[in-house]
């Protein structure tokens, strides 16, 4: 969620919502690993989830920098339509969503707990938990979005406000990333 804020800060709602698009896409190939039995691979090797992790925290660090630098070019390409730069969020909120290592591990760890075994069809219990996980969250990570490019819009009528407003939603991502290499191993 602190993702989506900072995104929808730095960028404005729909930014944000088409951040949330693209990491709710990276999160099914998640869904997808783990009802497959190769999510529980990477959540109990060490060094595959230290991999995903760094490379996660890495490229949110990289957005937020991005953020910062460009804050002041952000405010007329929101007021043109975004078509070619709607891909370009999709696809970094996929990236950030797919080298989430957290997810994998809640995945992993949770989705078995509400699985029927004796039903059968355990991958298929599986991805549909995961699903209707992710299309809960879309929704909710869509509200907080929506809500933050709407505070951000408030503080747009100050150039030097929106400015602020952007660095800071840029210094949330890297503050995250940052987070991220920081903590520990799983337990």
């Amino acid at each position: 969620m602190s993702c989506v804020i900072g995104r929808s800060l730095a960028l404005g709602w729909k930014g944000g919502v088409l951040t949330v698009l693209g990491n709710a896409a990276g999160q099914l190939v998640q869904v997808a690993a783990v009802a497959l039995g190769v999510g529980v691979v990477v959540a109990q090797s060490v060094v595959l989830f230290s991999v995903v992790k760094l490379a996660g925290a890495a490229y949110l660090i990289y957005l937020g920098i991005k953020a910062i630098r460009h804050r002041g070019t952000l405010r007329s390409a929101e007021r043109q339509p975004a078509d070619p730069q709607s891909w370009r969020l999709v696809g970094e909120g996929l990236v950030v969503g797919a080298t989430n290592p957290k997810s994998v591990v809640f995945f992993a760890a949770v989705l078995p707990q509400f699985v029927d075994y004796p039903s059968g069809a355990i991958p298929f219990q599986m991805a549909l938990l995961g699903i209707l996980f992710l299309v809960i969250a879309l929704v909710s990570d869509s509200l907080w979005a929506i809500a933050a490019g709407s505070a951000r819009q408030w503080f747009a009528r100050s150039p030097r406000r929106v400015s602020a407003v952007e660095a800071t939603g840029g210094t949330l991502m890297i503050g995250l990333g940052g987070t991220l290499v920081l903590a520990g191993t799983r337990s």
